[in-house]
């Protein structure tokens, strides 16, 4: 994913000269490229998140559109006044780009983990939140958002995410609206971020071996939420199953159930997702993936355990 954003990033900068990047002192190996082609529109802010949030709202202010590119824990809840205050309060056209969702950097700790960002961000007024789920979501993404005409945040993997669209859905991605990558049967699996591909691999598994066909879609948009695709899927299916590598509590799960809420519905909401806890062992992202079940056996299991429970 950051490969993919910083090749669309450089093409979006030769087109329109107001876009800017700004880093914190990350993003080496990834940015030279951008770097050297743009010099006078790369600042790297340093360890100083805050101030880098400030300086982006200034930089817009006087026309341009930056980027402003670290860690999600640093750049959402270090500077959380600066991107509420400096930032929304002045609908500024500033984009966030978060990296590390949910548990990429897990064996650093739970200073490294981003599994609080899509329930702070998505309740900041008028910001933008988006959270793609491959390269080519990436891609688009980047290029809706030089042209947004507000703040926006994009939540982004660490690296190897696989490319889960094909040809019959590249053309289809806009802001706030959902991608539905498979249609059918009375169980919708609504994934966002990082696991959109295990919810394709569920998805597969699930008909394969157990005869159950499903939705699946593609929220990559978190706000503004595509409630008419959820009240549609409330209407015709039994269940929804949101799948995330963030807290169960606020994100996309919590996006969807307040959707279903506010219209008559025997749909249930299931939420897959990460605890409300925090991880005091070190492990791997794929450790903790296990442990939560957010691998496509863990989809599985939870799909066949609600209809057991019917």
């Amino acid at each position: 994913m950051r490969t993919a954003f910083v090749e669309e990033l450089t093409r979006e900068a030769r087109e329109n000269p107001a876009v800017i990047l700004l880093t914190g002192d990350l993003g080496y190996t990834v940015f030279e490229s951008f770097q050297a082609e743009f010099p006078e529109r790369f600042i790297n802010c340093g360890v100083a998140e805050a101030n880098m949030l400030g300086t982006a709202a200034g930089l817009a202010r006087e026309g341009m559109r930056p980027f402003v590119y670290s860690f999600i824990p640093f750049v959402i809840f270090r500077a959380l006044e600066q991107l509420r205050i400096d930032i929304c309060y002045h609908n500024l056209p500033v984009t966030i780009v978060g990296l590390g969702a949910g548990y990429s950097y897990g064996d650093m700790g739970a200073t490294h983990h981003a599994l609080e960002d899509i329930a702070v961000s998505r309740s900041l007024p008028g910001l933008c939140v988006i959270c793609p789920g491959d390269p080519w979501e990436v891609r688009r993404a980047v290029s809706a958002l030089s042209a947004y005409d507000g703040p926006a945040y994009m939540r982004l993997a660490k690296r190897g995410e696989p490319d889960v669209h094909g040809p019959e859905t590249r053309d289809d991605f806009q802001i706030g609206r959902a991608i539905i990558l498979q249609s059918g049967g009375e169980i919708a699996l609504v994934a966002t971020s990082n696991m959109l591909s295990t919810a394709v691999e569920a998805a597969r598994a699930l008909e394969s071996a157990h005869g159950i066909r499903t939705s699946v879609v593609s929220m990559h948009t978190i706000k503004p939420l595509d409630e008419r695709c959820v009240r549609e899927l409330s209407e015709r299916c039994r269940a929804i199953f949101t799948i995330e590598e963030h807290s169960v509590l606020g994100g996309l799960g919590g996006a969807v159930s307040e959707a279903v809420a506010s219209a008559p519905s025997r749909c249930a909401v299931h939420r897959i997702g990460i605890p409300d806890r925090f991880a005091h062992v070190s492990g791997s992202q794929a450790y903790y993936r296990e442990q939560c079940g957010l691998t496509p056996e863990g989809v599985v299991r939870r799909v066949l355990e609600s209809k057991a429970h019917e």
